[in-house]
């Protein structure tokens, strides 16, 4: 049995690209997902944007961000594909889900210090009214 994992994958195409080959490009990546056993959770087409540095002489790439459930299996046919594309400048996978249970357990010892502290500020200025 494979334990479902939650991935992040980001890819810089050429932007000189049609987006009709882009739009076939990200059916092509849902489709194997799918095909593998993943879910694609999230799709996120953020355009034509900057580069950091020169890319193949090129200063923008068409950037777009893929969050994914799965095992891993299909992210390695994933990978394997990318690398292999023409239109690819570069690529990026990275495994979330560690990350956003330390954040979500860091995030509840805030609220949990905060309601203590709220709760400790609304009994001492009881305390100093029944002074008075």
């Amino acid at each position: 049995m494979a334990i479902n994992r939650v991935y992040e994958l980001m890819y810089i195409a050429d932007p000189a690209t049609d987006d009709a080959v882009i739009g076939q490009l990200n059916t092509e990546i849902e489709s194997l997902i799918e095909s593998e056993g993943g879910k694609v959770v999230k799709s996120d087409d953020m355009g034509r944007r900057p580069l950091a540095y020169r890319i193949k002489q090129f200063t923008e790439g068409y950037y777009y961000l893929f969050e994914i459930e799965g095992s891993g299996r299909e992210i390695a046919e994933l990978e394997r594909r990318l690398r292999v594309n023409d239109k690819i400048f570069r690529y990026l996978t990275v495994r979330v889900d560690e990350e956003r249970k330390a954040a979500e357990k860091i995030e509840a010892k805030r609220a949990a210090r905060k309601e203590k502290l709220k709760s400790a500020l609304g009994a001492k200025a009881e305390g100093s009214e029944e002074d008075e």
